[in-house]
């Protein structure tokens, strides 16, 4: 016999139920199959990781997001004031609490032509 005959023989031999059962066979695999377990580990390692920081990403984007709704609130309010404030009413009613003597004008402007040019 041959040495490769040999081997396989004994390897056929070996095929026992205490052989299955005893866990020798997951080693004689792994063994065989040790890249490649390596491998596999080594991208679920990596989906984690993908995983976990895609989830982090979507909460700093939540809250960016309401942060800049209520920046947009902030900045109507402070709009709708400042519309409110302008307003020639508000105004004129600012000025005659201070007690100054100004007034609106009672006629409206008119554009003074320089011939000189």
């Amino acid at each position: 016999m041959e040495p490769q005959e040999k081997a396989q023989d004994k390897e056929t031999s070996r095929l026992t139920w205490k052989y299955i059962l005893g866990g020798e066979v997951l080693v004689h695999i792994m063994r065989q199959q040790a890249n490649m377990v390596i491998l596999i580990m080594l991208f679920v390692i990596l989906y984690i990781d993908n995983r976990y920081s895609s989830q982090q990403e979507m909460i700093e984007i939540d809250r960016l997001k309401k942060e800049l709704v209520d920046i947009k609130y902030d900045a109507l309010t402070i709009s709708s004031e400042l519309t409110e404030r302008s307003r020639q009413s508000r105004i004129e009613e600012y000025i005659s609490a201070e007690g100054t003597p100004l007034e609106t004008a009672a006629t409206p402007p008119f554009l003074i032509n320089d011939t000189d040019k």
